[in-house]
């Protein structure tokens, strides 16, 4: 563009000036397409807000589901062995297993009993 009018300025013309013309609209014009802009960008915002809300919240919804299940998985193999094989079961401790034959023992000699007083 410098080049230009430096060519035209050596040959001795002029270069045309064009004059822009920059109109100020009225501050009623200004006023109503800001309100109008405003508007209209943060309605979008606010559904661009939400919509990221509401997916990021599934999101996480979904993955707090299936981290739970990968967890309770692990704890299960913990409980049931590596190789998913079932526990042995502990033996159980000899006198907790006289004392409980004992009331079997007791509590049929008292049925026994009950049967042969209504029996009379």
């Amino acid at each position: 563009m410098l080049g230009k009018k430096l060519v035209l300025f050596k040959n001795g013309q002029t270069p045309n000036r064009e004059e822009v013309l920059f109109e100020v609209p009225h501050l009623e014009e200004i006023r109503h397409f800001v309100t109008k802009n405003i508007k209209k960008y943060g309605h979008m915002g606010l559904v661009i807000t939400l919509r990221f809300y509401i997916r990021s919240s599934n999101f996480l919804k979904y993955q707090y589901e299936e981290v739970k299940i990968k967890i309770k998985n692990v704890s299960g193999k913990n409980k049931n062995g590596l190789n998913g094989d079932l526990p042995e079961k502990a033996e159980v401790n000899k006198f907790l297993k006289m004392i409980s034959d004992y009331k079997n023992k007791i509590r049929e000699i008292k049925h026994k009993i009950h049967e042969e007083e209504r029996n009379l």
